[in-house]
């Protein structure tokens, strides 16, 4: 494992630089149009590194170390669930302020055997005592984004065992056994995830369990404590036990044995409302993905309370044109998929809830028939600025994207987060892990489809997707970064169908986002229309186009997400994998 980070930290190193704010462009060629543009060679498909093809496996995560986890639970027989399992685990350890035990996750997962899709909501509830009026007693306007008033009950854990129980063929032990071993001997720690962890350490260092478990003493920095540095090993003993009690006696340790207990301990001491029958009544739901057809491939989506409905909004919105005659990084192509985003956004904060306590019209919401409507709206020459929701607090985000395909094509698309940072920046005692901040996304008016409500899952941000054709699998991805994942979803995807590109080149290309659209949590829109941001491949000749039509462009280094996709290319029998060049990510296979 070594061998392999070393080998790999050659590669990612520059990518590195540019997310953690150095001057670096991303190539930027723009292969020829038309969907059938995988055989180019890389060299002219401009991608910051080349597509990993295998025959067998492939696993695709935003650090080293969980691939080649994943990998090698691929190659004991392990199927995509299990390893999956491993990769979110040794993520959990070697990127901890992005996901961990302490947050929530959702899966799409294809079963090769039923030839069906399933979806996965891992997500937690609110604590059964937390009530709009403690909150508003407490003197809060809205909810806190960091403390115990911004915990919602933990999914990860569940999460794993329901989709081992599924779909799995190892013990749960064996997944978890290669994240134990990093969190106990130690990881070294990648480029871009030590920039995130230096940007957390001021806050981390305010209380002495987070200091325990994610800090450093070093008596000649400030405070007695700092962050790992890049290269260096960092170590987790509180959380390799807390996973080898899971090991052992399975997700019942985390809700209903002794972490639980610590974990209500710990929220008494610290003022919050978490109690032991939350956790113990805690489940995940096996749902049903939703979809829409784009140009002839089914696009996959999880129903509220998630916002991947967003995505297949902003798709058949943008159907009825022709994309490839604009190209991509266009500007006639950049403002449609702008006013797209906008207008799904404003339904997005108007609807999208946990739909076991709120109507949430879903299938009027994707359907062609509402999008030929909301398109109505969408003009040439310039920007929307007031933009209605139909009739029918989210910038931030640290989270984590894999996807694993094994030898049966079996497809996992999983994404779990722990929503900013290091989640709430609280640690539970010696367990190891941060509590996620997610209850920070209910709203506080209680006529709203997200209102803060005893046991209730929150508005979530994370999104996994996956693509059919003619029944089969033929792509699963995602794409990170909070708010900005379903126009992530929509940019690689338009890439990929659209403009031809292959599946590396879908990620690498310079994208685009938009903020200022209304929130679920009640935060009205920005008055002039919010902002657009470029990055450096979009040239000048665009950005002084949409600025002429109204848009306010600014270029900036951060805030697109992060990627991994697999392909299966059934006319050659192989998988094609992909992370992008802004994250320390790697796709591997055999």
């Amino acid at each position: 494992m070594i061998y392999s980070f070393v080998r790999r930290l050659l590669v990612v190193v520059a990518p590195a630089c540019y997310s953690l704010g150095a001057l670096m462009v991303i190539p930027q060629v723009i292969p020829p149009a038309g969907a059938a543009g995988f055989d180019r060679p890389a060299s002219l498909s401009g991608e910051g590194r080349s597509v990993t093809i295998a025959k067998h496996g492939m696993v695709c995560t935003s650090q080293p170390l969980a691939s080649q986890a994943g990998l090698d639970i691929l190659k004991r027989g392990g199927s995509a669930a299990d390893a999956a399992i491993a990769a979110s685990a040794m993520l959990g350890v070697v990127e901890p302020m992005s996901c961990g035990m302490g947050g929530d996750l959702f899966v799409i997962y294809w079963d090769a055997k039923t030839k069906k899709l399933y979806g996965l909501n891992a997500s937690g509830r609110s604590p059964y005592d937390l009530t709009i009026e403690k909150v508003r007693a407490a003197g809060h306007k809205q909810l806190p984004d960091s403390g115990p008033l911004s915990w919602s009950v933990p999914g990860c854990v569940r999460g794993w065992d329901d989709l081992r129980a599924k779909f799995g063929k190892l013990p749960l032990a064996d997944t978890l056994a290669p994240a134990i071993e990093a969190a106990e001997e130690g990881f070294p720690v990648s480029p871009v995830i030590a920039g995130y962890w230096s940007g957390a350490a001021s806050s981390l260092a305010e209380t002495p369990e987070a200091t325990r478990a994610f800090l450093i003493e070093d008596a000649s920095a400030k405070g007695g404590v700092r962050p790992p540095r890049i290269g260096e090993m960092m170590r987790n003993h509180g959380l390799a036990a807390t996973m080898k009690q899971i090991a052992a006696d399975g997700a019942d340790a985390f809700y209903r044995g002794p972490i639980a207990r610590e974990i209500v301990r710990y929220s008494q001491s610290q003022g919050g409302f978490f109690s032991a029958r939350d956790l113990a009544e805690h489940t995940s739901d096996w749902i049903e993905p939703v979809s829409t057809n784009y140009r002839g491939y089914d696009v996959w989506e999880l129903p509220p309370n998630g916002q991947g409905i967003a995505a297949l909004q902003m798709l058949n919105l943008l159907e009825p044109y022709d994309l490839t005659r604009y190209g991509h990084g266009s500007p006639e192509y950049t403002h449609l998929l702008l006013e797209a985003k906008k207008l799904a956004y404003a339904d997005r904060a108007r609807y999208y809830a946990d739909p076991t306590m709120a109507d949430v019209p879903v299938k009027k919401l994707i359907s062609k028939e509402y999008a030929a409507e909301r398109g109505k709206l969408i003009r040439a020459d310039r920007a929307l600025t007031d933009v209605p929701h139909g009739d029918p607090k989210l910038v931030h985000g640290d989270t984590i994207y894999l996807t694993v395909v094994d030898k049966d094509r079996n497809c996992c698309s999983l994404i779990q987060s722990n929503y900013y940072g290091f989640g709430s920046q609280l640690v539970p005692g010696n367990l190891g892990f941060a509590l996620q901040n997610r209850g920070a996304l209910f709203s506080l008016d209680a006529k709203h489809p997200n209102a803060l409500v005893p046991h209730k899952r929150p508005f979530h941000t994370i999104i996994p997707a996956m693509v059919t054709k003619d029944g089969e699998p033929y792509f699963t991805y995602g794409v990170m970064g909070g708010d900005f994942q379903p126009q992530g979803h929509v940019q690689v995807l338009v890439n990929l169908i659209d403009f031809g590109m292959n599946p590396q080149s879908a990620g690498d290309a310079s994208r685009v986002s938009h903020t200022g659209s209304a929130s679920p949590t009640g935060e009205p829109a920005d008055a002039d229309g919010g902002t657009v941001s470029v990055e450096s491949g979009i040239s000048d000749a665009t950005v002084a186009k949409l600025r002429s039509l109204g848009h306010h462009v600014v270029r900036s280094r951060g805030g697109y997400g992060g990627y991994q996709g697999i392909l299966i290319d059934k006319r050659h029998g192989t998988l094609q994998g992909a992370t992008e060049s802004r994250k320390d990510g790697q796709a591997v296979g055999y």
